[in-house]
């Protein structure tokens, strides 16, 4: 299977991090190489890239897709949490410039192995890597409490608590095992309900399952601390969410950095010593143009934050 994935706000991308040439620039979710392909044109002659990604198979597929840059781009197969780590190991310092996209690529909700997709008929994975927990353990081993837990808080499903009901009452039957499974008992609690517009009913529990497979939610926020203080003085850090919570975080995170002292009103005299470290540059969260969504439905969700390193 061919891998594929068309980066999103590619152009948006390109204006906030603003690449000049000679930068080194950091993918944390290199992907197919979408992004970093116009990175590395931008960034000529002498500026650098590391790729990162969590599947080995983006990895393959983005250093077939960036060999005429040869020795200018360093790919490694992790997770992003581990940033500074990864930074470390490769020797990769100087660095103008963070872009992190966490989109999930069609490759793999296309990969019947993967189970992300609710068309079909595959195993219930959803992991990005290689780690223990699968979507599978999660359906058939949490208690109902905390499937409803984690389908209200990661997918905002309406209807968490009668679908860890379904759930909790089949496994009893029968493990729960295929996405086809899980999509028609979710199907079968929204048969009288009204349907959410524009997105299958199963959408929002595949993704608080994924969320959770791969602890998305807390990953990034361990991630942003450390892109911040990695980066140079002017340095940009971009990042493009695709949905509410990861959006949250991140906005949340740029608010913050972007204040000086953080304590209460009610004291006169700052305790705190925070430091403002980041200049907003998106006053707006910037979303896909028509054209764009139009070219590639999956896009539309997409959010982007920009932020400068003062």
């Amino acid at each position: 299977m061919r891998y594929e994935h068309k980066s999103v706000l590619v152009d948006e991308v390109l204006e906030y991090l603003d690449p000049q040439p000679n930068d080194n620039i950091i993918d944390c979710t290199v992907g197919g190489g979408g992004h970093a392909q116009e990175i590395l044109k931008r960034t000529a002659p002498g500026g650098k890239l590391l790729g990162i990604d969590l599947d080995p198979r983006a990895i393959q597929a983005v250093n077939k897709n960036l060999k005429q840059y040869k020795d200018r781009f360093k790919l490694v197969t992790d997770n992003y949490k581990n940033l500074k780590k990864i930074i470390y190991v490769a020797g990769f310092n100087k660095i103008n410039g963070i872009i992190l996209d966490l989109g999930i690529s069609s490759f793999e909700l296309q990969d019947a192995k993967r189970g992300f997709s609710f068309k079909g008929s595959d195993f219930l994975d959803m992991r990005f890597g290689n780690t223990e927990l699968t979507a599978t353990d999660i359906i058939n081993n949490y208690s109902e409490l905390d499937l409803i837990r984690i389908f209200k808080e990661y997918g905002e499903e309406r209807h968490a608590r009668q679908i860890a009901s379904e759930i909790a009452k089949e496994r009893k039957k029968q493990k729960i095992t295929k996405t086809d499974q899980l999509v028609n008992l979710i199907t079968n609690v929204y048969r009288n309900k009204p349907k959410p517009k524009k997105i299958n009913v199963a959408t929002k529990v595949f993704q608080a399952l994924r969320i959770e497979v791969n602890d998305e939610l807390n990953n990034l926020k361990k991630i942003l601390p450390q892109a911040l203080s990695v980066l140079e003085k002017n340095g940009r850090l971009v990042i493009i969410s695709f949905h509410s919570l990861e959006d949250r975080i991140v906005k949340q995170f740029f608010k913050k950095e972007a204040r000086g002292c953080l304590c209460p009103p009610e004291i006169p005299i700052c305790q705190c010593k925070h430091k403002a470290q980041l200049k907003i540059l998106t006053k707006k969260v910037i979303t896909p143009k028509q054209k764009e969504i139009i070219n590639n439905p999956r896009s539309r969700s997409a959010k982007l934050r920009a932020a400068l390193k003062i």
